[in-house]
This record gives structure tokens, C-alpha cells and sequence, in this order.
């Protein structure tokens, strides 16, 4: 059985497997070959239609990946696409735009390219010239697609080119006029090799070595501009072409014209070839080895040509530029290309410099490498690297704002909120800061909060706590007057245990508001509230205590009053407990079910983090509150119809007094501690317990002290009993 491959067969009819059964072709449109020299199609990937196709040149798809990762190194996401107007091209241009919004650009036209020059070109020339790109990526593999689009570009805007592997004929079109347009373009090919003795071969290529051949014939023609003698043609007598002398070599043509080392086509068919080589290699010492006759009768008789896909899928060699070649999967080699710079030179030619490769791993692993500097740009570009984007780059402080029914690529650029950053240019979404920290002014960065609490450093906590102080001192300095005068009449008079109580628990209330001046902390938090609240209204029960007494006691010295057995301290001590008794269940409910706990607020003042109490439970504060002003009101009520009782010893005027200032401190206290935030929340708090507090002790006792120790004369039972005043 004789295996024969074509390089050149497309005709449909050496698909008969009946017939040809052992045919092979490399003709890139040939489905049913089983090496494709040029085919990049990925629809020849799909393995249910074309189970047994292999092919030594990397998949279109992988390619559209590679420019995708170039377009995303050099930052431009704002792209053009001709595409040459066929299935294959349009295949290729959906996979392109597809990659390229998938590493985040966008494709601002994709055009298509067709035979007829009238209409269409003026059409995509119109495009490119309003268009705001500066990158056109060109995939083409009809050559003569290209001749009217080149008129076309003449006067248009200076583009930077990038040209796919199937679009390498576009070189073959540019001439001077158009050569200075495509300078500084960059391409992608797919690599080429050394193949042994062919530059050798080429290079002794002579019309007298190949008389039947008109190929190597015509290029002389063209090559040398003079007609070989074995070549009577009417054409070259017509257009009198001088006779060659016989003596010319290729090696005599410019390299870059012909250069018999860059023939990245012929490497690919070269490597296809060696491919099926290899195979029927394997394939016939498999079956060698297990014993069969290698013969070729042998070999007609066992071999079937659908056996070769089994050893072409297993094949792994090396060619002779020490390139690894295997096929995945779905038949395709190990994925390379070469990237290209072309640059425009003086004399009218142009040239083409390697920059760069792309290489994906069997693993899917993808590594672009370009080397920037060695990449000429096109001299009108003013930039060391040309830009084609959208919309102006946001710098950090800003974020991008979609522009409606625009692409993706234009926005605007928005300045973050406070409290939001974008350290990154371009982000598509302000970044909040931590909670202890703020944005700055640019919005570039967060930066530590300032962190606010009254502190005793503080000017406002300096004043608090020497106010606190002084009224502590005060307060103490009266207790140790009733005690060192205990004994004299007026102290007696004035029901002497409840007034301990009361100097003692106004000492304490005022001792209560150090413990809202400082950092706030777990413990601080639990009792600021609490102890104020139940010390505040021991307070009170005090002095409503101290004005039922009074009118207990007027209404006792009246014949036959059955009130006599109440005027006992006892009782007086008993009201004091009850009425605390109240205020206590309320805050052990509240220390049970939601207590305060040190809390952090980041939203009442800008770049500001306030260390407070959180309450836990608003209702349950404004109930201790609340429960207060109970109390000082049924004092105030009364003390105020005891008032004008002519007993003598009556304080209740000073009472009444006292509880008019508590009431109206802590009314005017709610709707101020709503209103304000942070330090000054807590020291409106502090001055309400300062001012009540003051008045109490201002009202009730400081008249008493005037007397005791700068009036001793009426500090005495005979003066008590004569008047009938109020004290």
C-alpha cells in the first residue's frame, strides 16, 4: 500500500476513501486531511466533525488570546477590526472581540473587508478616520482584499497596525506610498526553523536544472528582469526582456526581498510532513515488533489508512530546530508565535525586527513577553508608547462612571465620596475605608481616624472635672459641718439622718460624673449610668422624705392626731429606701437585658471616631430618667403645700426652691443630650448632674452652714422656738 501526500490537491474527489484510500493532503482547506500546514481555524477544534485532524500551525483562538494579553500590556482598550468578509474571517473577528472584552478593552468598530471597492471602502475609511483608535487589528486571509483598502488609508490618522498570522500577504502590498503607513505595525507569525539543506537548495535553484518547471522560470523573469533561452515565451518577447546570461543566483537578490532562511510556510509543511512521517514510522514498528511480516504486501494487507489517527494523536518528536511537536486533545501543536515590528527605512524599503513571542504551555499556562525598547513606534506618535483609549485614564481619588448606551471603555470620572478611596487608577468602584480610619482630601488613601472622647486633657474636661472637684469638696466640707455640729439645735431640727443621706448621696453624684470624663471602658460604661441614676435618686427619696416630714410633724402637734407614731426617723429612712428601691429594679432590669458597653461612632462627624457608651437601651435610660422626675415632682408638689405651713423648723420653702431648679435642669437636659453628639453629648450630661446636684446642696443646706458657723447666736434652741419662719 502506497501513502501519498499532497501539498496542492483540494479536489473534493480525493475525499473517496474507496478510491484513495491512502491520500493525504496539506491543503489548508482540505478537511479530511490528517496535517494541516496553515489551516488556524478553531472550527476545525470540533473533534465530533473532524475526529482525525491534526495540524502543525497554533489555533486561531489561542491567537485572538495573544493579542488580547499584548492589547492589555500596552493599555489600550479602545481597538478597531477589519476582518475579511467570510466565514473564517468573521469567525475569527467574534473570538478577537470576544478576548478583548474579556481582558477588559473594547472593540470601538470590527469592519469587514470585501472584494468590491466602491461603496464598502470609502465606508471603512469614513470609520477609522472619526474613530477615536489609535489600534487597528487586521485579520485577513484573502490577499486580494487588501489592494483597495491601502488606497483608502492614504491622509487617514497615524494607527498603530497589528496584523494576525493568516494576514501575512499584506506585506506583499505595501509599497512606498503605503509603507511609511504601516510603520511601527506589529505582527503575529508563527515561528519558523531551520530545515537542512533547504537554503543550500534554493540558493543553486537555476532554470537549467528545472526545464519543465515554468515556476522557477517566471521567477526569474521577475527576479532578474531578463528571460531565461529555454523560456520562448510570447509574453517575455513581447515586453523584450534581455536573455539571461545563465550565470545568475539567488544568492545575488537583496535578503529581504528573498531570504531562504525566512520561509515560516515552508517550515510548517516541513514539519506536517515529518509528522506523518513519524507516524507511519510507529505505526509500522508497533507492528513490526509484535510479530507481524513488514513486507509490503504484508503491509497493504494489515494496515488500514484510519489506523494512522491513533499514532498521529500519540506522537511527540522533535524537529530538526529542536521544536517540540505533539498535538492535544483537539489536534493542535504547542501554541508560539513570533511578534514582529516592521519599521519604514529612508531608501523605500522596509524591514521587520522581532520584539516579542507569546507561548502557551500544555498546561494552559500563558506568558507574553515583549521587549518595549526595542519596539519602534511610528515617528508621528509622541509618546514613548502610543495610547488608544476611550476616555482619559481616572487617577486614584476617582472611579469611572459608565457613559449610557456607550461601551464599557467610556465613562466619566466621578470623585469618591468621603469615607471611600481608590488607591488605583482606572477602578471601576470607590473603596470604603476601615472603620477606624478616613478618606483624605484627594481620596487616595485612608488615613487614621481622629479619635474623640472627653478627655481630662481636654480643655472642656479640665473645667468639668475642676467644677466636679470643687462642688465634691464643697459638699464634703458641709457633711463635716452637720457632723462636727450635730449636736446643736438647727441640725437636730432638720431631721439629721436624712440630711446625711442627702450630703452623702450628693457627694457621690457629683464623684458620679469622673466616671463620664475618660476613654470610655466596659466598667465606666456599666456604672456612669446606672450609679448615677440610683445615687441621683436616693437624692431625692432624701428630699421628699425630708418635706413628708415636715408636714407629718406640723400635722402631729395637732390634739388627738393619730399621726404622732409617723414622726419617727425610722419611717423617714424606711420612705427613702422605698422610693430607691424603684429605681434600682429598673436598672437591674436594664443591666440584664441590654447594658451599656463602650461603642465607637464613625457617622455623627466626619473623619472623626467618637469612643461613647452606647446605652444598650434608650428606653430604659429614659426611664431612670424619667423615674427621677417622678420624684422631684411629687416633691416639688409637695413641698410647694407645705410651704407656707407656720411650723417652725419648716424648710419646705427651700425644698420647693430646690426641686423648681431640679426639675427645670433636667426638662431643659432631654431635648439638649437629643441635639448634640460625641464629647458634648456627655458633657451636657455632666453639667445637668452639676447643676441639679448644686442646687440642691445651694438651696437646702448652704443657708443652714451660713448659720451654723457665721450666725452660732441663732444656732440655738430658745431663737428656733421665737420664730416662725423658714430656715
Amino acid at each position: 500500500m502506497d501513502y501519498e501526500v499532497s501539498y496542492g490537491a483540494m479536489d473534493p474527489v480525493f475525499n473517496d476513501r474507496n478510491q484513495f484510500s491512502s491520500f493525504y493532503s496539506f491543503v489548508p482547506y482540505q478537511i479530511h486531511r490528517p496535517v494541516s500546514y496553515g489551516a488556524m481555524d478553531p472550527v476545525f477544534s470540533d473533534r465530533h466533525r473532524f475526529p482525525s485532524f491534526y495540524r502543525t500551525v497554533p489555533n486561531e483562538i489561542h491567537e485572538a488570546r495573544a493579542i488580547a494579553r499584548l492589547l492589555k500590556h500596552f493599555g489600550w482598550t479602545w481597538v478597531g477590526i477589519l476582518i475579511s468578509d467570510e466565514e473564517s474571517g468573521r469567525r475569527a473577528g467574534e473570538e478577537l472581540e470576544r478576548e478583548i472584552s474579556n481582558s477588559g478593552g473594547c472593540v470601538a468598530f470590527l469592519q469587514r473587508l470585501r472584494k468590491s471597492w466602491d461603496i464598502e471602502q470609502e465606508q471603512i475609511s469614513k470609520t477609522i478616520s472619526v474613530s477615536s483608535v489609535n489600534v487597528v487589528i487586521v485579520h485577513c486571509s484573502k490577499a486580494y482584499m487588501y489592494s483597495g483598502l491601502l488606497d483608502q488609508l492614504q491622509g487617514l490618522p497615524t494607527l498603530v497596525w497589528i496584523t494576525t498570522a493568516v494576514t501575512s500577504h499584506l506585506k506583499d502590498f505595501i509599497n512606498g506610498p503605503t509603507m511609511n503607513i504601516f510603520s511601527g505595525a506589529l505582527e503575529f507569525s508563527i515561528p519558523k526553523g531551520q530545515i537542512t539543506g533547504l537554503a543550500d537548495f534554493l540558493y543553486s535553484v537555476n532554470p537549467l536544472h528545472f526545464l519543465d518547471n515554468s515556476m522557477v522560470l517566471w521567477l526569474w523573469i521577475l527576479t532578474f528582469d531578463c528571460s531565461p533561452d529555454l523560456l520562448n515565451t510570447t509574453f517575455a518577447y513581447k515586453y523584450g526582456f534581455p536573455h539571461c546570461t545563465g550565470s545568475e543566483t539567488m544568492r545575488d537578490v537583496e535578503p529581504l526581498l528573498y531570504d531562504a532562511y525566512n520561509f515560516y510556510i515552508t517550515y510548517s509543511v516541513h514539519t506536517a510532513v515529518y509528522a506523518v512521517a513519524h507516524a507511519l514510522h510507529n505505526m509500522i514498528s508497533s507492528k513490526a515488533s509484535s510479530g507481524h511480516p513488514s513486507g509490503r504486501e504484508s503491509l497493504e494487507k494489515d494496515f488500514q489508512p484510519w489506523q494512522l489517527h491513533h499514532y498521529m494523536r500519540d506522537l511527540h518528536f522533535k524537529t530538526t530546530s529542536g521544536d517540540e511537536i505533539y498535538f492535544d486533545d483537539l489536534g493542535d501543536p504547542p501554541t508560539h508565535f513570533h511578534i514582529f515590528n516592521w519599521h519604514y527605512l529612508d531608501w523605500g524599503n522596509s524591514t521587520r525586527i522581532k520584539v516579542g513571542s507569546f507561548h502557551r504551555s500544555p498546561s494552559g499556562e500563558e506568558q507574553l513577553n515583549i521587549d518595549d525598547r526595542a519596539i519602534l513606534w511610528h515617528p508621528d506618535f509622541k509618546q514613548i508608547i502610543p495610547t488608544s483609549v476611550c476616555s482619559e485614564s481616572c487617577p486614584p481619588g476617582y472611579r469611572k462612571v459608565p457613559i449610557k448606551e456607550k461601551h464599557i471603555c467610556c465613562y466619566d470620572c466621578t470623585f469618591c465620596s468621603e469615607g471611600e478611596i481608590t488607591n488605583k487608577s482606572d477602578m471601576a468602584n470607590c473603596l470604603a475605608c476601615p472603620e477606624d480610619q478616613w478618606s483624605n482630601q484627594k481620596r487616595d488613601a485612608c488615613i487614621p481616624r481622629v479619635i474623640e472622647f472627653l478627655a481630662y486633657e481636654d480643655q472642656l474636661g479640665v473645667a468639668l472635672t475642676s467644677i466636679t472637684s470643687f462642688f465634691s469638696l464643697l459638699t464634703a466640707g458641709v457633711l463635716g459641718v452637720f457632723i462636727k455640729y450635730r449636736k446643736t439645735p438647727l441640725v437636730k431640727a432638720n431631721n439629721r439622718d436624712l440630711s446625711y443621706i442627702l450630703l452623702l448621696s450628693l457627694l457621690l453624684s457629683f464623684l458620679c460624673c469622673l466616671l463620664f470624663i475618660g476613654r470610655p471602658s466596659k466598667t465606666s460604661c456599666l456604672l456612669r449610668q446606672t450609679a448615677f441614676g440610683i445615687i441621683f435618686t436616693i437624692a431625692v427619696s432624701s428630699v421628699l422624705a425630708k418635706t413628708i416630714t415636715v408636714i407629718i410633724a406640723f400635722n402631729a402637734t395637732k390634739p388627738g392626731s393619730k399621726l404622732r407614731k409617723w414622726v419617727n426617723p425610722r419611717v423617714s429612712r424606711l420612705l427613702v429606701l422605698f422610693c430607691s428601691l424603684g429605681e434600682v429594679v429598673i436598672c437591674t432590669v436594664w443591666l440584664l437585658r441590654s447594658a451599656p458597653f463602650p461603642d465607637i461612632d464613625t457617622r455623627s462627624e466626619t473623619g472623626k471616631m467618637i469612643l461613647q457608651c452606647n446605652e444598650g437601651s434608650v428606653a430604659a435610660f429614659f426611664a431612670v430618667v424619667a423615674y427621677m422626675g417622678f420624684l422631684a415632682l411629687l416633691s416639688f408638689v409637695v413641698a410647694s403645700i407645705a410651704r407656707k405651713l407656720p411650723a417652725t423648723f419648716n424648710e419646705a420653702q427651700f425644698i420647693t426652691f430646690s426641686m423648681l431648679v431640679f426639675c427645670s435642669v433636667w426638662v431643659s437636659f432631654i431635648p439638649a443630650y437629643l441635639s448634640t453628639k460625641g464629647r458634648y453629648m456627655v458633657a451636657v450630661e455632666i453639667f445637668a448632674i452639676l447643676t441639679s446636684s448644686a442646687g440642691l446642696l445651694g438651696c437646702i443646706f448652704i443657708p443652714k452652714v451660713y448659720i451654723i458657723l457665721l450666725r452660732p447666736e441663732h444656732n440655738t434652741k430658745v431663737y428656733l422656738m421665737g420664730r416662725q419662719g423658714t430656715l
